[in-house]
């Protein structure tokens, strides 16, 4: 199990517990349960990397503690 910190600089910040071979889509829906978005409205991404949803947090090789941004759609 991994923590994920997402930021949607707005001033909220999401922690997530989730697991290496999840997808984004998966942790897409963990943020939407805690913050009442839909996940399909989510993006998260890293400067200018949009992740994926079919693609597992250990292929963008995102481990533990790491900072990611949220952004709604």
């Amino acid at each position: 199990m991994i923590e994920v910190v997402l930021n949607d600089r707005l001033g909220k910040k999401v922690r997530v517990k989730c697991n290496e071979d999840d997808t984004i889509g998966d942790l897409k829906k963990l943020v939407a349960a805690q913050t009442g978005t839909r996940a399909d409205k989510i993006r998260i991404q890293k400067w200018y990397n949009i992740y994926k949803d079919h693609i597992t947090l250990a292929d963008y090789e995102i481990h533990d503690g790491m900072g990611l941004e949220l952004y709604y759609d």
